[in-house]
């Protein structure tokens, strides 16, 4: 337990974001779609639309219809929207002895005893053991960076503002002689998933990276990596 006596801490999407997004995608949603109709008698006159035939059709339905339907429409789709924000959103809740997140209903727990640094990276929270193997890295989207680090120290766990292993990273081409044959095959295979946006396959081949001691970021689409001697 913490001096304060706190035994955990929960960090949770702040309640003005979570109106924010809840309320605001839904109601910006509505407005569009009740504007619909108008939007449609407008663009009906464009040449280079590339669907002429729904905006012609749009354009000629009776107004108050199209934009009772239109606005139906358009709060199904900020429900949706808010449902995808949720989903990316990682929960993280800090114990003495545990670090645990949450994204997507996917819930990842570290031991405080696995644990020699914690820091962001990009847009991951990175854990990083004693034998400098990362333990974790989870994406997403994160809480703001300060209340991470509070809640981190709150708990004794060793916060960073920078990754302590950045220097080591390289970028990776097909073929490096210091790479076995099996990292550079897992390695290409990643490249391929995520210039396919499949972030599943790509996660699923940065674990067996990891297990072959082959740790890795991306940047701008392009895999960097450092090797656990």
């Amino acid at each position: 337990m913490t001096p304060h006596g706190a035994p955990e801490t929960t960090l949770t999407r702040p309640r003005g974001e979570w109106a924010l997004i809840w309320l605001g995608f839904p109601l910006a949603g509505a407005v569009l779609g009740w504007l619909l109709p108008r939007l449609a008698e407008w663009l009906v006159g464009f040449d280079w639309l590339p669907l002429p035939g729904p905006v012609e059709l749009a354009a000629n339905l009776p107004e108050l219809p199209a934009a009772i339907g239109g606005a139906v429409l358009g709060i199904v789709g900020g429900v949706v929207l808010a449902l995808m924000s949720e989903s990316e959103y990682v929960t993280v809740t800090v114990r003495d002895d545990e670090l645990r997140t949450v994204r997507d209903n996917r819930p990842r727990t570290v031991e405080r005893a696995n644990v020699d640094a914690v820091f962001v990276d990009g847009k991951d929270l990175v854990v990083v053991g004693p034998d400098a193997r990362e333990v974790l890295r989870q994406g997403g989207d994160l809480p703001d960076r300060e209340r991470l680090r509070a809640a981190l120290e709150e708990h004794g766990f060793p916060w960073m503002e920078e990754d302590p292993h950045a220097e080591e990273y390289r970028r990776w081409v097909d073929g490096l002689p210091e790479l076995s044959t099996s990292a550079n095959a897992l390695l290409k295979a990643r490249a391929k998933a995520l210039e396919n946006d499949k972030a599943d396959d790509a996660e699923e081949l940065r674990s067996e990276l990891v297990a072959l001691d082959v740790m890795l970021r991306d940047r701008d689409g392009k895999q960097h990596f450092r090797v656990v001697r």
